[in-house]
């Protein structure tokens, strides 16, 4: 699937990119947030040592930044969608012309993978779609 980034978007990739020698593979930009979608294997030089550099990139952007990793297949990008809630497994199903994620979390872990107001699944769907055409996300 092609995705189409907005210029903000495209501008906080490459400063993203510029402090961190990390180019992320997708961006979200939000109201309160920007979410960047990191390379498998990339997320502790994102970071940085202490977590400093990704303070840096926030404080250039002025807004507080959420990373999250990529992945090769749908099942194991749900599961990094909804980290750090503990899954147990993720099965796709295409219905028709809908594919859903249908994915068990451990019962504890459940507000974790919901997030407040709903904002963790509701990126992670988003992200799904963007990267796997993933047409929602269910948790059971």
């Amino acid at each position: 699937m092609k995705i189409t980034l907005s210029d903000e978007a495209r501008r906080y990739i490459g400063l993203f990119d510029a402090e961190t020698d990390v180019s992320p593979n997708d961006c979200l930009v939000e109201s309160d947030r920007i979410v960047f979608l990191i390379p498998a294997g990339e997320m502790a030089a994102a970071i940085g040592p202490d977590g400093k550099t990704v303070q840096r990139v926030e404080e250039k952007i002025g807004r507080r930044i959420e990373l999250l990793e990529d992945a090769d297949t749908p099942e194991a990008f749900v599961e990094n969608m909804l980290a750090p809630a503990v899954v147990r497994g993720v099965t796709i199903s295409e219905q028709g012309e809908t594919v859903v994620a249908y994915v068990e979390v451990v019962d504890a872990d459940r507000g974790v993978a919901i997030g407040t107001d709903g904002q963790h699944i509701k990126t992670a769907r988003r992200l799904a779609r963007r990267q796997f055409d993933v047409d929602d996300i269910q948790l059971t």
